[in-house]
């Protein structure tokens, strides 16, 4: 068997790191065979998996095998400059940024590597500002403490597409052994020191809309012990906003001891910071993924907090944009805003009553930054976001950036409490213009070789059998993985790369979405409405998740 071999092969290296010859001794024959039956791809997300020793782990050997890969793919495609580097908070992340830039320094490629965590934005953004070959972030983004993970970008700051990833994975596959890879410590390898922030920062600024003289709103923030915490909170300060970091979680520490979850999509991640909140009387609650891409809010709306969903955020911020923009300045005449295939149609609705051109992608915002960058010359570029709590209020990054948004919700947040609203009300005022869209999403984790195979299993099974929705007619679907869209029994081509996603859409605006995440061993089911109410809407998606939760069980 392979990952015998494979197994075999690295407790024969004399060089192997200690700790993981420790634990590779440790293993019993089900954790060989889940550490070594395979090779991490790249997904959605890049190349994120479980710390550990084998090649179905993030580690040392696996970090330099993929930095080789991509310097190959450098180097074969002439792509000129550097590459930029940034890691988060999580373990070993320092070590595996240094590691990435002697090998591309053993090979001649220049690195700017930070000598600091910063967030991914700003990653991002020195991809851009030292008009670099690509970029390379050390990031589990919103995952388990347990994981880490490796974001490649292209030369405009992007995440790699998928056509050029698969470039790259080509590259990585040749290298048979990770064992004998080169590397060197050398002037190829450039420190970037916190200096840079100002510059990022001067950027940052320039999205506010109004410049309010008093922000009385009292902002409680969180970076979930992650990159956001140098940066944020001083930033906002400096802005003339009232920020009150929440002093357990500023701390930087890659076993996250302060929060049970380190993803803002999950409620327990706010228990502690809206207990903060409630004793300083303060407004909002602002929390940022240990890479600062994500933020997730919670507001309080008569007397209580409410936590508000990706798509909320994202509506109310481009609803602010488009109307504030078009009250104080003038739209652009060539404004695109872009979204994808599981985000809410509420933001496709706004933008269009502003008459902004909209661009749908798949999940990832990597689609987003290579729509960005293909009309960057036809029009302008206006927002961008997705449902997993990432927007980009402006594309000199070409990623989701939560410090963006901190600063423009932060903005909104006084807009409104000058108005005597809270947040709520304001997005109640945005669904009685356009009507009450709901959305959730359902994850059912599925690990293992087993759980691989029980999603390709529900995949297949709602590809031949569309579910149906009761009292809704099925309107259409789209096949991403065949590349098809069927509508009244017609047949046309997908504009969109290969992926295993299929898409529903019924009558009356109800919509679901299958998809395997590309990061996690988890199977995603999106879902969408719109309804006379709120209430209306829940009831209607809450039945309908029931319903397709009871076909899975019998598949």
């Amino acid at each position: 068997m392979a990952y015998l071999e494979n197994y075999e092969f690295w407790l024969s290296q004399k060089e192997l790191d200690p700790s993981l010859k420790e634990e590779l001794l440790q293993l019993n024959k089900e954790q060989i065979k889940e550490c070594f039956y395979t090779d991490l791809g790249f997904g959605t997300g890049g190349m994120r998996g479980l710390m550990g020793v084998g090649t179905n782990r993030i580690n040392l050997y696996t970090i330099r095998r993929a930095t080789l890969g991509f310097a190959r793919y450098i180097k074969k495609n002439n792509i000129e400059g550097g590459i930029a580097i940034s890691y988060d908070n999580r373990k070993d992340s320092r070590v595996f940024a240094y590691q990435s830039a002697m090998v591309l320094a053993k090979v001649g490629i220049d690195s700017y590597l930070f000598d600091a965590l910063r967030p991914t934005p700003m990653l991002s953004f020195a991809v851009r500002y030292f008009k670099g070959a690509g970029g390379i972030m050390i990031t589990a983004s919103h995952n388990p403490k347990e994981y880490n993970g490796y974001k490649a970008y292209d030369h405009t700051g992007a995440q790699l597409s998928p056509h050029d990833a698969d470039l790259v994975i080509a590259e990585i596959n040749a290298i048979t052994n990770p064992f004998e890879i080169e590397y060197c410590d050398d002037e190829h390898i450039h420190y970037v020191d916190q200096s840079f922030d100002d510059i990022y920062l001067t950027e940052v600024a320039t999205i506010r809309i109004n410049n309010f003289e008093t922000k009385p709103v009292k902002i409680v923030y969180s970076p979930l012990h992650g990159c956001g915490a140098p940066i944020i909170p001083d930033f906002m300060k400096t802005q003339g906003y009232a920020i009150y970091p929440y002093a357990p979680q500023m701390v930087i520490d890659s076993t996250f001891p302060d929060v049970k979850s380190s993803n803002p999509e999950e409620a327990v991640a706010y228990e502690n910071t809206i207990l903060y909140a409630k004793e300083i009387d303060a407004d909002i609650v602002m929390v940022t993924d240990p890479d600062a891409d994500r933020l997730g809010i919670a507001v309080k709306h008569q007397n209580e907090f409410q936590l508000l969903t990706g798509n909320q955020t994202a509506a109310i911020e481009l609803f602010y944009i488009l109307s504030e923009m078009k009250k104080r300045y003038s739209l652009p005449d060539h404004g695109y805003v872009y979204t994808t295939n599981v985000t809410t149609n509420l933001i496709k609705v706004i933008a269009k009553s502003f008459d902004m051109h909209v661009v749908t992608t798949l999940t990832g915002f990597k689609f987003i930054g290579e729509q960005a960058e293909i009309n960057k010359d036809k029009g302008t570029y206006v927002f961008g976001c997705e449902e997993s709590y990432g927007s980009l209020v402006k594309d000199f990054v070409r990623d989701k950036d939560a410090v963006q948004a901190v600063y423009l919700l932060a903005e909104i947040a006084n807009f409104v409490d000058m108005k005597k609203m809270t947040m709520i009300d304001y997005l109640d005022q945005i669904y009685q213009i356009y009507g009450y869209y709901y959305e959730f999403t359902k994850n059912i984790m599925l690990t293992g070789i087993s759980g691989l195979e029980k999603i390709n299993e529900i995949m297949d099974h709602f590809r031949k059998n569309p579910p149906k929705m009761e009292d809704k007619l099925l309107k259409s679907y789209d096949d991403v993985f065949k590349g098809i869209h069927v509508e009244n029994e017609e047949t046309t081509k997908l504009d969109y790369p290969k992926s295993n996603v299929l898409k529903y859409n019924y009558e009356d605006k109800n919509w679901v979405v299958f998809r395997p995440s590309g990061t996690e061993p988890k199977l995603k089911i999106y879902y969408g409405t719109k309804a006379k109410s709120m209430e209306q809407a829940k009831a209607l998606v809450e039945k309908f998740n029931d319903q397709i939760l009871k076909e899975i069980e019998s598949i």
